[in-house]
């Protein structure tokens, strides 16, 4: 819990810091842009449910290269039985851009980096996985007028805390239309090979920017397979770029 607390006041720091990286969608991971939302989804875990308070997902661009990815969630849920609340993981996710051209039509732009998640430790009250863990990835975005493909491919371990051996697919599609609307369509295909599961999930997400520096979005999502995590979900959020 201790390691937990001072890894938020590196989040609040960099939240704090004022720096801008303007003309691309943050809900690109991918993106050099500097943002911090706000976020709140509700999960139906049929029959039970979940509530999931991002308190801050964002990027600070550290360099024109190098980007750092965070996030801060909180849970409320009634899985064991009664309604708990409490913090459920902090994940930091340095990413590093080597390479950028054109490949046809497209523009690309490479990625690599990796991902710390350090669980709250609540996982008697349903709430996280109970195990801290570690996520390298590799990823491309490929741009042509106003659509953004980015496929992205991340494994994880655990570091401590119950076994994890995940690999990750994700494809994420967003089209930008005019007046600042954007939409968002978010695949993930995590084959869970300690459990011999693929718990598969589908996100769509509509926004707008009111202002370069201001919008917010719905999200609507779905489990998908026998091994879905969840039968379906909604979510608000509000983005700050700077």
């Amino acid at each position: 819990m201790k390691r937990l607390t001072l890894l938020v006041a590196l989040v609040v720091a960099l939240v704090g810091i004022n720096r801008s990286y303007a003309g691309e969608n943050a809900s690109n991971p991918l993106a050099a842009v500097n943002n911090t939302d706000v976020r709140l989804q509700y999960f139906d875990l049929d029959g039970l449910e979940r509530y999931d308070f991002w308190v801050a997902d964002g990027a600070y661009m550290l360099t024109p290269k190098l980007k750092l990815k965070y996030e801060l969630h909180y849970w409320d849920t009634d899985v064991t039985g009664s309604s708990e609340g409490d913090w459920e993981s902090l994940h930091l996710k340095p990413i590093y851009f080597p390479t950028q051209g054109e490949w046809g039509t497209w523009k690309y732009k490479t990625a690599v980096g990796g991902e710390l998640i350090i669980d709250a430790g609540h996982e008697e009250k349903g709430i996280g996985s109970g195990s801290d863990q570690i996520g390298p990835l590799v990823g491309v975005a490929l741009v042509r007028g106003n659509t953004v493909l980015i496929p992205l491919v991340q494994q994880f371990w655990e570091i401590d805390g119950p076994d994890v051996n995940t690999t990750a697919f994700r494809l994420i599609t967003i089209q930008s239309f005019a007046n600042g609307v954007w939409g968002k369509l978010d695949a993930k295909v995590p084959v869970d090979w300690e459990n011999d599961t693929i718990p598969a999930t589908v996100e769509v997400q509509l926004g707008k920017m009111f202002t370069p520096s201001f919008g917010t979005y719905v999200d609507g999502l779905v489990g998908v397979g026998a091994d879905r995590p969840y039968e379906w979900g909604v979510g608000v959020g509000v983005r700050f770029n700077y």
